[in-house]
């Protein structure tokens, strides 16, 4: 995130934005929901430094900067059944929905909503509500906040009144119910993989695979031409901060690389362990 120091940079950092938007279209500017800040994102940490120097240089603006953030993800690792009844009495007309079915992973597809109701046990008007409910829910995980991806949401049951029933209570009954049946889930975090590949003289060929293995990266292949070796592999995001500092160093900066996403993968036990309780200090401070 960029912080501006004062209202003058305020004004300024947004006419870099816009204008930095504008030219490149891998980079993208908005405001984080929780915290208000204004967060930048583009293709690699090469690329963020760039900006972040030409808003400085070219429109002088002051900002605070917070390290990267990884842009995390979430699913379900088993099928669960939910069964949830919303009942509220208030003093008019109450609200009444009863929502079963499971929730699945889905790992070939996003986020997926199957209508298995028969004989009418939740009126055809509702359904659109129960998969509005559902969805709602996909915008931040119960894990640690991050989105929900790759799950198939089935609906076989369920129950209405006829005076009490509405949209909102569907749409609440399908909350209430996605809240209880995710946890049960196994829920497990995901993080980016990035496809690198790393070009140096080959002298420096064992030195460029051992800044990859301590990055928690696997190395699918090596092919020499010329004298250059040429190193394809996948690294995980979150530990490429810092990478072309590291390559520099360790090839007398004679080496360069390039970063690609591949595909989300599940995080190590100890680094979902670490995440979880991250989040949970952040909450508590």
């Amino acid at each position: 995130s960029v912080k501006p120091v004062d209202n003058k940079s305020q004004v300024n950092l947004t006419k870099a934005l816009q204008r930095f938007t504008k030219e490149d279209p891998t980079f993208r500017a908005g405001s984080d929901n929780e915290s208000g800040e204004t967060v930048i994102h583009g293709m690699g940490e090469l690329q963020l430094e760039v900006y972040i120097e030409r808003m400085k240089r070219e429109y002088q603006v002051d900002v605070e900067i917070s390290p990267p953030q990884v842009a995390y993800r979430e699913t379900i690792s088993r099928r669960v059944e939910y069964n949830y009844t919303h009942k509220k009495q208030t003093g008019g007309s109450g609200q009444y929905g009863r929502v079963a079915g499971y929730i699945e992973p889905n790992p070939d597809g996003d986020f997926e909503f199957v209508d298995e109701i028969k004989g009418g046990v939740i009126p055809r008007q509702f359904i659109p509500a129960v998969q509005k409910g559902m969805k709602a829910m996909l915008a931040q995980g119960r894990k640690i906040g991050a989105p929900v991806v790759n799950v198939r949401v089935v609906l076989n049951d369920g129950a209405s009144h006829s005076v009490d029933s509405s949209d909102v209570a569907f749409q609440e009954a399908a909350k209430a119910a996605w809240r209880e049946a995710y946890d049960k889930g196994a829920p497990k975090v995901l993080e980016p993989i990035m496809r690198v590949g790393v070009e140096a003289p080959t002298e420096f060929a064992g030195s460029v695979l051992t800044t990859i293995l301590q990055r928690r990266g696997t190395v699918i292949g090596q092919q020499e031409v010329g004298g250059i070796t040429i190193s394809e592999a996948e690294v995980p995001l979150a530990e490429m901060f810092g990478y072309a500092t590291t390559l520099r160093s360790s090839t007398q900066g004679k080496a360069e690389f390039t970063m690609e996403f591949s595909r989300y993968r599940p995080v190590p036990v100890s680094v979902q362990t670490e995440l979880v309780a991250a989040v949970a200090s952040k909450k508590a401070s």
